[in-house]
């Protein structure tokens, strides 16, 4: 809808024909034709066959009306055609996205209704028709009366061996897209990744054994070759390389049932999607087009934005364009004074001439209205607006008030009628939409509109009355941001008849308000356009002057009759010239096309036939307010309106005249236009009351114009040229671009065997500081996946070569889901809402960033080499503090101080406090299933000692793996290893329902650690002897298996004691997050002062209580758990994590039950807490559940602190008492296993916030809060007791700076000796355990984190009065991804995927060959698995520059975790390349 109300009709005198108006047309346009020599080639080229045959396919498409005809033009045809073989000549091989078979053959052939495929767009119809050849044809089958109800966009080809030959001819092609076979893959048992299944939920297993096998055992001999990694950071010198231990690898383990894996036809595939990444970076690498000016410097200071203009972009070389004037309105003889003086003079002289006539879509008799009746039931409607509604003293409508007016299509004569009744009673009529369900599209907006303008009143019918959906009472239901109203029904029979006496009064026109007409703007909102009285009568006299109507003339419509010309010419100004009007609805045009020919023809009684012809091009050429014929530089030709002045302004804020030769919105002053926006007075002043001025500054004119929402220019003569509309214009990169010519070039791809030809969209969203074009089409279902891939992929190309813009992204959509307007057409706004939401459900998507975004940030520039020393002493001149801190000094104070041993630490606690209780065990029911006491665990280490002397004829030194499951057992043979003088290495034990795949890891692990023998319980004793385990590992291959729930009734007759502090204690082996396999040396010293650092900072003494429920097999978990409790005395209350899957309260119920001040747990447990959890607070309550005395509650990790996840857990579990500055993070690592914990007497742990730019470039700048591009970042804890750190840079090992990030260096008594590998080489990666740094303090010895991060300090003070220093851990430097020169952490591209849809429940991103490749878990249905694509792309475009390679939608459960629930990201990425996912969906964006 248009702003204003006046029509632009093209100059037709007298009758024209078909040749005639091609003649005119030609006339009209010859001036802007550029001059062709004679004998000048002038045809592109359209196929390569010969002439006779491409001639005779184009006559044929043209005669079979197989396009569109609004978009229907020759010379485009043509263009795309010759660009599309322009494009053959590049060889593409676009990879094909794989989709699983659920996904592929559950919308092909379902029941589905054909939908409207004539309408595009919001404001137009459903009009079929067809090119200029076949109108003729047309026509005479319409009198013949055909009742065809097939659709022209079933016919776009005779037959389907045409399209099948022409689609094999493409294929044969060398430029044909390829591959075209996709992955369509079987569901994989969940038992394989995993997945627990209690209650009926499917979960992650956070301590799933598998999760923990090393990435190392996936290698094989018929593994994928290895590319370049950029994602890696190495240590070690050059020279020096480094070999994984040469063990027996078990065979590779299966995400899924990989060998089930099959393509469509049945062809099993190996390791397809490393061939089509390859295939994709072969893609890339073609030449694109030149890429714009950096639109944007990204700089860790601040964003640049710097706009360059496009240097190949035309400029207007022409003088400034004129107002042009049309010719006057002559005065109309006998024209009534207003419309309702028209409407009482035809109802008093002719009663019985026909007004309206309505037709219907089935075989019911039209029903006529006449002049008479109009005029008696408008009066009734009148008067009962004013007299019936309320009360005599206060009524409820007055003169003035607004009233909505809610009439069904086919139901014009009902708002006619209430049309008028509204201007008889004063009261302003606004016409909307019927709202059948509290979902139609822009309904919520409509409701917006009516109370903006006050609307209390409803008018409707009968029938659409009992339509509405109403509630349990009977009423009409409340629609979504509608006003309250009282619905009113305008029959005959509900009103009475008015008195005798009553008469309305009928004024002149004036400049009163008259009616409200909707507006839909581009981005969905509904506007009202104030059309006064005035305007509404000068209006209908210039239709009337410029079409010469005449009396009793019929007039057929086929347009919304509430809006635009449907409303202009069939409710208006038909009633000012006493016209005939015969109203064809929506639904019989849907049934048949043909049906308004057919009106037109039966009717030709009272019409001319010189008329016909004429109404035929006013339908198809002028009704559509301004219409395009062409998508080229040929645009139709139309007279200026009757008194009014016309200008081109510019579309931007100014409204500066365009020069002669530029396109700009057109600009109209006129009686009858608009007057306003209702009640929006700043949104008025700049549409309808703009003043156009010139180059210089200066107004052209006095007069006020209002702007037309339309593009174009004003050519030779006063013509005035429409090129397009504003809704539909989009700026990418600097340049405009049309929406309708986009759908045009797409419709010229023939894709009526594919696609419906009418239900294409075409809008532009804005991602990364720029539009981005977005196309959405609905599919057949008939339709295969490689004929719509094909078809996209020629679109992509086509629209390339015409417009030399790529697509953002293009999606299919199953058949009749896109949104619709009332009359059929595609509504747009609601279509970019579900787009950019992502509920719109695309069968196919194609997303090409890669080719359309070229404004990405200038890629980061490395300084030349500048020495440690230059950056040391630049950050002392710039007044910065070095980073490094200290925690306090490792005082010894206590008696059990005093020993260097645990053992000897446990032997002395057997004497002094023998029933005291160490160690507590809880059960899956919450009670205490076993207990230890000093005694109780020192006789029983003394048994296993015992028997490692004498049944496993061990030496001192020797190495005995403990594979037990998380309990008493395990530190019981772990002390015995300790008396035996053994070194003992703790194993998770296989898993009994996962044995195949959990086993081989403990086998290699008790290989790579020398084990002499094993010790663990007799049920895992018959589970090592199983037939499955047979199958898995040959049994013959393992050492002594010793069961230790037999144990001699002898103690060891002496016990080991240590020569040296320094040797070795025990081996601790773990999973890193980079899937490497790796086990520390602890010696008995580092052990005695790790434990002596965690007592004292967590000030622990045998009267307290800790809860632990972390794995006890690696870390700070197994510190905490066998080690911390022998030490210090407390007493320590175990909670095996594995327990929690049963009862998910445990953990915190036994916290509550034991009054506990202190407890550790790891981000599974508590993940598990919040999710289970959360929402029976209430019930925990009133179980007993008191969290009130929790002084700390620890997470133990190696990671950045996940500051959501905490912070969700204290705000869910507030209500039961927990405070939420208790809960806190340790921070540890495999150089050293406690490097900060929080502790008790601390400050509480602070956040701050980083701008995540700035991080990139390693740089460290605090902002507030809410800032652009901020990150909150967690403190990991107070640095230890006897703990140093320093920040170093990675690569010049000197140390930097307190604003920039770095490498943690650590220097500890506390430190690990270093990595034990299975041939002795310690000295591998020893610059881990003994690095020194390049410049300043050259003479310290520091261990190597691995981890980024930097210092901060704070405000607060620690116990001894000095600043409090705090430490923040970034992400793993093995982790940190290189990308455009810039530091990239994984965490934070995820933590912003995993926000952009409800339906992703985890994530995880890593780069294989430069690209970057997400992986997504989608928890809902399959059909949403497609939504994620675009919206993936998009956040990581806004927030982090990049641009998504591979987009893979997977299952829950599917990325693979390590028991302290840390991401394995390059163990889920040897998964995805092996083709061991089974993926849902895998996108491969261009």
């Amino acid at each position: 809808m248009l702003p204003f109300l006046i029509i632009v009709l093209i100059s037709l005198a007298g009758d024209i024909t078909q040749k005639g108006y091609e003649k005119r047309r030609a006339k009209l346009i010859r001036s802007f034709l550029p001059h062709v020599p004679v004998g000048a080639e002038s045809r592109v080229p359209v196929t390569p066959s010969s002439s006779s045959s491409s001639s005779s396919r184009y006559q044929r498409r043209r005669s079979t009306g197989s396009r569109d005809e609004r978009y229907r033009s020759d010379v485009h045809s043509e263009a795309v055609q010759a660009a599309l073989e322009r494009q053959c000549e590049r060889k593409m091989a676009v990879p094909m996205p794989s989709k699983r078979r659920s996904l592929v053959v559950q919308t092909s052939m379902e029941a589905y209704t054909p939908p409207d495929s004539s309408s595009g767009s919001e404001g137009e119809g459903s009009l079929g028709r067809t090119g200029g050849a076949g109108v003729e044809a047309w026509i005479s089958q319409a009198l013949r009366g055909s009742s065809s109800s097939t659709t022209s966009s079933s016919s776009s080809h005779s037959n389907g061996s045409a399209n099948a030959a022409r689609l094999a001819e493409n294929n044969a092609h060398p430029y044909s897209i390829g591959p075209i076979a996709h992955l369509s893959l079987k569901r994989r048992g969940l038992r394989e990744m995993g997945v627990s299944l209690e209650n009926g939920n499917v979960g992650r297993r956070s301590y799933d054994y598998q999760s923990d096998r090393p990435w190392s055992s996936l290698d094989s001999e018929d593994s994928h070759p290895a590319p370049p990694d950029i994602t890696s950071y190495t240590a070690d010198p050059p020279g020096v390389t480094v070999e994984r231990p040469q063990v027996a690898l078990p065979t590779k383990p299966k995400y899924g049932n990989a060998e089930l894996m099959e393509t469509g036809d049945g062809v099993p595939v190996s390791s397809r999607v490393s061939a089509k990444i390859h295939q994709l970076v072969n893609t890339l690498k073609r030449p694109k087009r030149r890429p714009l000016r950096e639109f944007f410097v990204d700089d860790f200071e601040e964003l640049l934005e710097v706009q360059q203009p496009d240097p190949s972009l035309p400029r207007p070389e022409g003088a400034d364009s004129l107002i042009t004037q049309g010719e006057e309105l002559c005065g109309l003889k006998n024209c009534p004074a207003s419309m309702e003086a028209a409407l009482q003079r035809w109802g008093a002289i002719a009663p019985k001439a026909p007004c309206l006539t309505v037709t219907h879509a089935n075989t019911k008799q039209p029903y006529t209205l006449t002049y008479g009746k109009l005029w008696s039931r408008s009066m009734k409607v009148a008067y009962y607006i004013l007299h019936k509604l309320g009360t005599k003293q206060e009524p409820i409508v007055r003169p003035g008030d607004r009233v909505a007016l809610v009439y069904p299509n086919n139901d014009p004569a009902a708002f006619m009628v209430a049309f008028y009744g509204c201007l008889l009673a004063e009261v302003v009529p606004v016409p909307i939409e019927v709202p059948l369900t509290k979902k139609d599209a822009g309904s919520q907006q409509i409701g917006f509109l009516l109370g903006s303008c006050g609307v209390a009143v409803a008018l409707t019918s009968d029938a659409c009355h009992k339509g509405l959906p109403k509630s349990l009472s009977g009423d009409i239901m409340q629609f979504k941001g509608w006003p309250k109203l009282l619905w009113v029904v305008t029959e005959s029979k509900h009103l009475s008849k008015p008195p005798r006496e009553w008469y309305p009064l009928i004024k002149d026109a004036n400049n009163d308000t008259a009616y409200i007409e909707y507006k839909t703007c581009k981005d969905g909102s509904v506007l009202g356009v104030t059309v006064t009285r005035m305007a509404m009568l000068t209006h209908c006299q210039t239709l009337t002057h410029t079409c010469g109507y005449k009396e009793a003339e019929t007039l057929v419509n086929v347009l919304d009759f509430k809006k635009d010309v449907g409303l202009w010419h069939g409710i208006l100004t038909s009633v000012l010239n006493m016209l005939h009007v015969v109203s064809v609805p929506y639904a019989l045009m849907k049934v048949n096309p043909l049906s308004w020919i057919q009106k037109v023809c039966q009717y030709k009684a009272v019409l001319n036939s010189s008329r016909v012809n004429n109404l035929k091009f006013l339908f198809l050429n002028v009704f559509d307010k301004f219409i395009r014929v062409t998508t080229q530089s040929l645009c139709l030709s139309l007279s200026l309106c009757l008194s009014a002045l016309v200008c081109v302004v510019k579309p931007e804020a100014v409204p500066q005249l365009c020069k002669t030769d530029e396109i700009g919105e057109i600009c109209v002053s006129s009686i009858a236009t608009g007057t306003s926006y209702y009640g929006l007075t700043g949104m008025t002043k700049n549409t309808f009351e703009v003043c156009p001025v010139s180059s210089s500054g200066g107004l052209v004119s006095e007069c006020v114009f209002v702007r037309s929402g339309l593009l174009g220019f004003v050519g030779p003569g006063g013509a005035i040229f429409v090129t397009g509309k504003m809704d539909g214009l989009m700026q990418v990169a600097g340049r405009r671009h049309n929406a309708d010519d986009i759908v045009a070039t797409a419709l010229a791809v023939e894709p009526m065997k594919f696609v419906y030809r009418g239900r294409i969209a075409v809008f532009s969203i804005t991602v990364l500081h720029d539009e981005r074009i977005v196309v959405v089409a609905e599919q057949r279902p008939d339709s295969t996946e490689e004929e719509s891939f094909q078809w996209m992929s020629r679109v992509l190309q086509a629209i390339d070569g015409i417009h030399q813009v790529g697509v953002y992204c293009l999606a299919l959509v199953p058949s009749n889901t896109l949104p619709k307007t009332p009359l059929g057409g595609i509504h747009l706004s609601e279509t970019k809402q579900l787009f950019q939401e992502g509920a719109m459900h695309p069968c196919n998507v194609l997303m090409c960033p890669h080719s359309c975004v070229t404004n990405l940030p200038k890629p980061r520039q490395k300084q030349p080499e500048v020495g440690p020393a230059s950056v040391m002493v630049g950050n002392l001149v710039a007044g910065k503090r070095m980073a490094q801190a200290c925690g306090r000094d490792l005082s010894q104070g206590e008696d059990n101080d005093q020993f260097l041993f645990l053992s000897e630490v446990l032997q002395w606690r057997a004497q002094t406090t023998p029933d005291h209780i160490l160690y507590t065990l809880i059960n899956s029911r919450g009670a205490v299933g076993s207990s230890l006491t000093c005694l109780q665990l020192h006789k029983r280490a003394e048994k296993i000692a015992a028997m490692l002397f004498e049944r496993g004829q061990l030496r001192d030194g020797d190495h005995v793996a403990l594979v037990y499951p998380p309990g008493l057992d395990l530190i019981a043979a772990f002390y015995g290893c300790l008396y035996a003088g053994c070194i003992p290495i703790t194993v998770r034990p296989p898993h009994p329902q996962n044995i195949s795949t959990t086993l081989p890891t403990v086998k290699m692990i008790v290989e790579v650690s020398r084990s002499a023998c094993v010790m663990t319980t007799q049920a895992i004793c018959k589970l090592l002897r199983s037939k499955e385990a047979s199958a898995a590992v040959d049994l013959r291959s393992w050492p002594p298996v010793l069961d230790t729930d037999d144990l001699p009734k002898r103690r060891s007759p002496l016990l080991y004691k240590p020569s040296d502090p320094e040797s070795l204690a025990y081996l601790d082996f773990s999973v890193s997050t980079t899937g490497m396999l790796a086990g520390v040396k602890m010696s008995h010293s580092a052990t005695s002062a790790l434990c002596r650092s965690i007592k004292l900072q967590c000030e622990l003494y045998p009267s307290r209580e800790v809860a632990v429920c972390l794995d006890p097999y690696c870390g700070l978990g197994f510190v905490v758990w066998c080690l911390c409790s022998v030490y210090a005395g407390h007493q320590s209350v175990l909670i095996p994590p594995a327990e929690l899957e049963v009862n998910p309260a445990l953990w915190l119920l036994s916290v509550s039950q034991f009054k506990v001040r202190d407890t550790f747990c790891s981000y599974s447990v508590m993940e598990l807490c919040t999710k289970t959890l959360g929402t029976l607070t209430d019930s925990l309550k009133a179980r007993g559940l008191d969290l009130s005395r929790v002084r700390t509650c620890v997470v133990v990790a190696e990671e950045r602190p996940r500051i959501s996840l905490t912070q969700s857990f204290s705000k869910l579990f507030k209500d039961v008492g927990l405070h939420p500055r208790a809960v806190s993070t340790a921070f540890g690592c495999r150089v050293n296993l406690a490097v900060c914990l929080q502790g008790t007497s601390g400050p509480d742990p602070t956040t701050v916030f980083v701008d995540m730019r700035a991080l990139r470039h390693d740089r460290v700048r605090l902002v507030e809060r809410g800032s652009p591009h901020s990150l909150p970042m967690m403190e990991s804890g107070k640095i230890l007791p006897g703990v140093r750190i320093i920040i170093a840079n990675p690569e010049t090992k000197g140390p930097i700076g307190d604003s920039h990030l770095g490498e943690i260096w650590v220097h500890s008594s506390q430190n690990a000796s270093g990595y034990f590998s299975v041939f002795g080489e310690e000295n591998v990666r020893s610059d881990h355990f003994s690095a020194r740094l390049s410049f300043g303090d050259t003479q310290t010895v520091w261990a190597r984190t691995g981890y980024l991060g930097f210092l901060r300090r704070t405000e607060l003070t620690d116990a001894s009065g000095e600043r409090h220093d705090a430490l923040y851990v970034v992400g793993a430097l093995d982790e940190a991804m290189e990308l455009r020169g810039m530091r990239y952490h994984p965490i934070d591209i995820e933590t912003s995927i995993i926000r952009t849809h409800k339906s992703i429940t985890e994530c995880a991103v890593f780069t294989w060959t430069k690209l970057l490749v997400v992986v997504v878990e989608l928890d809902g249905s399959e059909q949403e698995a497609l939504d994620l694509v675009p919206m993936v792309t998009n956040v990581v475009l806004e927030e982090h520059y990049l641009i998504v390679g591979v987009v893979v939608i997977v299952d829950t459960g599917v990325i693979p975790i390590n028991s302290r629930g840390e991401k394995q990201r390059m163990h889920l990425r040897d998964g995805f390349l092996a083709d061991q996912l089974d993926p849902i969906y895998v996108a491969y964006n261009m």
